[in-house]
């Protein structure tokens, strides 16, 4: 969720937490998968997917080539934010099935020899939430701390915060403060650096602070225990307030901590944005989105707002300029490649589909061989794998606003009522379908051997069995001018074996000469269309893409 909390100046980098290795072994190669439980397979007939459905689609996520599934939040929730508004952390939505499903769920992936990482959401919840009512009291209690309140209704010092107060909402006499809507009151992590003056601006070791972080600690654990493998953490830079010395980092420090002693085979992302900061502080990996450069490699012209600043680099116009993205990215590769992952979306929840404004397969070709040969953990969106549309003029629902809606319609899985998604009246729905003719569908694309299916498939394999394009094998992007084509990459390394890449979103034939020590080698292509390098210069047809693998020759 974009929010003020996801600039580079709000949380800086601490001192990395102490670990054993950076990630558990199977990150490095591993291919993840955002399911989203209301739209992706219902069970039941009721409109909504469930863990049930998820259960009967694992086998298909299985053969996709899939090492782990993401969920989005299955708690207990009034739904005013789509499940991002917690209303008890240790309890299965009944929309969605029960703990019982949870345990099945995770029993059956661990057998199929897939992973299941939850979404976990720490700093905020519903104002449903039991600690929340507590909270409102006017008589002091156990949680009455563990949201952030003013010590006054008629109160005008909360600074650059006023805007995210409510006031008026109780008998306790204070404002609290949301996160992003006003039933969602912000936890209270504590000021980094509270002001004298203000009371209730409470430090990160406050008591009461401690005693919320070591509740939480105990939900994560909870879930593990059930057999979960890991969790997204949503907003996980922004929990403390004012944070410019990154005091946040003790409490993932200690999560952390706890995950190496524990579960040492668990997984952590976070949503930060910012992956000095985040990986020095105890996370895995950390996704890069919320920020201009990522806009302009994919979304610069199809999203109206200030994230994007130019043109976007993969689109078939060929107008991008790739230079801004690679010096903010290449410096923080660098900077952290001893200490975690950095993950490049190409869609989820909170993003329009990859699909749209014109995009076809051939577009899309270029963007997953991108996001699948960088030194990155590729997610895919449910969907994105056959090619599913963003739908345009889908009416907001649960908080899926500015477009959100049109991402996050029912997965198309063939023929049949509603695509395969429901057996429910279509106006039961929680999202229409994609009512177009040739909706794409898994059925259909199961049947074409050139199907954008199978090409996911064959990247999937690609990226499992080459040892160079795992997310930790070395790489070297070529020199790149303003707004030139096309993007040219080296993986792996000379000793155990390279592979150039290049790239070429443009709808133009484009060409590069290679450095006289890369021109000389023998380079055979081993995926991709019809590239080809000829006398030191290496030529891409219009919105292609190749994989070339250095050819060893002893004497």
């Amino acid at each position: 969720m974009p929010t003020e909390a996801f600039t580079h100046s709000e949380s800086q980098v601490s001192a990395p937490v102490a670990r054993a290795r950076k990630a558990p072994d199977w990150v490095r190669s591993a291919v993840f998968y955002q399911v989203y439980p209301q739209t992706f397979q219902d069970s039941d007939g009721d409109g909504i997917g469930d863990l049930p459905g998820i259960i009967s689609r694992l086998p298909y996520l299985k053969s996709l080539g899939v090492d782990c599934i993401w969920l989005s939040p299955i708690y207990v929730s009034p739904f005013r934010d789509a499940g991002y508004d917690v209303a008890d952390y240790k309890a299965v939505a009944p929309r969605y099935g029960t703990n019982a499903d949870a345990r099945a769920l995770f029993a059956r992936a661990h057998e199929l020899g897939l992973r299941v990482i939850l979404d976990f959401v720490p700093g905020h919840t519903s104002d449903q939430h039991p600690w929340f009512k507590e909270s409102c009291r006017p008589t002091p209690n156990r949680h009455s701390n563990w949201y952030i309140w003013t010590n006054c209704t008629w109160f005008e010092g909360m600074g650059d915060y006023a805007k995210d107060f409510v006031q008026g909402a109780c008998d306790r006499d204070g404002n609290y403060m949301t996160n992003f809507f006003v039933h969602q009151p912000a936890l209270n992590y504590g000021w980094g650096e509270p002001d004298p003056a203000q009371p209730w601006q409470l430090a990160p070791d406050h008591p009461d602070v401690l005693a919320l972080r070591a509740e939480l600690v105990s939900i994560l654990r909870f879930w593990l225990e059930m057999g979960c493998d890991g969790f997204r953490i949503d907003m996980a830079g922004s929990l403390v307030k004012r944070d410019k010395r990154g005091r946040i980092a003790e409490f993932w420090g200690e999560v952390r901590g706890m995950l190496d002693h524990d579960f040492p085979e668990a997984f952590i992302i976070s949503e930060w944005s910012n992956p000095p900061a985040a990986l020095a502080a105890g996370f895995h990996a950390d996704f890069l989105h919320w920020i201009p450069e990522y806009n302009d490699l994919f979304q610069s012209e199809r999203v109206r707002n200030p994230f994007g600043k130019g043109h976007s680099w993969f689109d078939r116009e060929g107008r991008g300029d790739l230079g801004r993205f690679l010096a903010l990215y290449e410096p923080m590769l660098r900077a952290t490649r001893e200490l975690g992952y950095i993950s490049l979306p190409v869609g989820n929840h909170d993003l329009i589909r990859i699909r749209n404004a014109g995009r076809d397969e051939r577009d899309l070709r270029v963007i997953h061989a991108f996001s699948f040969t960088m030194p990155n953990l590729p997610f895919l969106y449910y969907g994105d794998e056959i090619g599913m549309r963003q739908l345009e003029g889908v009416p907001p629902k649960e908080g899926a606003y500015c477009l959100r809606a049109g991402a996050r319609t029912p997965m198309q899985w063939g023929g049949g009522p509603n695509l395969g998604f429901s057996d429910a009246a279509p106006d039961r729905l929680y999202f229409p379908v994609d009512p177009a003719p040739d909706a794409p569908t898994v059925a259909a694309q199961e049947r074409d051997p050139e199907s954008f299916l199978h090409f996911i498939r064959a990247l999937a394999a690609l990226r499992r069995n080459e040892p160079a394009l795992a997310a930790d094998a070395p790489y070297e992007s070529l020199p790149l001018s303003a707004g030139e084509y096309p993007f040219v990459y080296l993986r792996g390394s000379p000793e155990a074996g390279r592979i150039l890449v290049a790239l070429n979103p443009a709808d133009r034939a484009v060409s590069k000469t290679l450095p006289t020590e890369l021109a000389k080698l023998d380079w055979q292509p081993i995926f991709g269309g019809i590239a080809k390098i000829q006398d030191g210069n290496l030529h891409l047809g219009p919105r292609d893409f190749a994989l070339f693998r250095e050819q060893k020759h002893h004497a």
